[in-house]
């Protein structure tokens, strides 16, 4: 994992993706922006109580970044579900489907996910020329929006044995606190899905939301993936986190965003 500084929007990257010359990708912090106040500064989020203004102008950053035009950064209205579709162009923001995943095999076409505690995941397929992305929040990865993204990419012509992915900042496990009930979701689908908490003290535990995601790409038998193994709500000068900003009573809070795009390939 490297941190590097990309015109005046401090960045991380994942070595993995870094090394494929046919992508970009970043998974942008909160500097570099112009929003105030507790969204400060780089805040992606139309759902936010954000100005729109501001938040247009940040995303516009982040395509410059990119080195895409501001018209081909797509997202969708993330919903905590399963669902993953196909980008052939971009849409209106306001007609953004219902979705947790997109794949696409077009160039110049960035594919942008929101997160303030969730996993953004990015995968790309160099040979196939097939990228993807996926919001995965603890619902979403035990569902199966991870292996629903896998699953649309090879419908492009993308192989998993091929396909390389990178686990983006989120929420870790000494953050992320739940009830005993928690762990009962997890374990109906698989009892070995306890490993993936550890007791916090007679009412709590700790959930391990970047391991668990890890073991589903290595069950889904993705070729490489990487794990930045940055706990989002911990970083609080530099990451988003929704959970930080309800324990500490404020208003509302900022997005992250996570991108990814496919330049031409031979």
């Amino acid at each position: 994992m490297t941190k590097e500084v990309s015109e005046e929007l401090p960045v991380i990257r994942a070595s993995t993706l870094t090394a494929i010359p046919t992508i970009d990708h970043a998974f942008f912090t909160r500097h570099g922006g112009v929003s105030t106040g507790i969204y400060r500064s780089l805040n992606c989020g139309f759902g936010s109580d954000d100005q729109e203004e501001k938040v247009s102008e940040n995303r516009r950053r982040v395509c410059e970044c990119l080195g895409v035009s501001p018209a081909s950064l797509v997202s969708v209205y993330q919903v905590h579900g399963t669902n993953v579709v196909t980008v052939e162009k971009p849409w209106d923001r306001h007609a953004a489907p219902k979705a947790d995943g997109m794949v696409t095999r077009q160039t110049d076409l960035a594919l942008g996910i929101l997160t303030a505690d969730c996993t953004p995941v990015l995968f790309a397929d160099p040979k196939a020329g097939v990228i993807g992305a996926c919001h995965a929040g603890w619902r979403g990865a035990l569902d199966g929006v991870v292996e629903t993204t896998v699953a649309a990419m090879e419908t492009l012509g993308a192989s998993r044995n091929n396909t390389v992915a990178a686990i983006g900042p989120c929420i870790a496990q000494k953050s992320y606190q739940v009830g005993l009930e928690f762990r009962d979701q997890f374990t109906k689908h698989d009892p070995n899905f306890s490993d993936y908490f550890i007791d916090d003290d007679d009412t709590h535990l700790r959930f391990d939301l970047g391991g668990f995601i890890e073991h589903i790409l290595d069950r889904a038998e993705i070729a490489i993936y990487e794990n930045v193994n940055i706990d989002n709500c911990a970083e609080v000068k530099n990451l988003f986190s929704y959970r930080r900003a309800t324990l500490t009573g404020e208003k509302d809070y900022g997005r992250g965003l996570s991108a990814i795009t496919l330049r031409n390939w031979i």
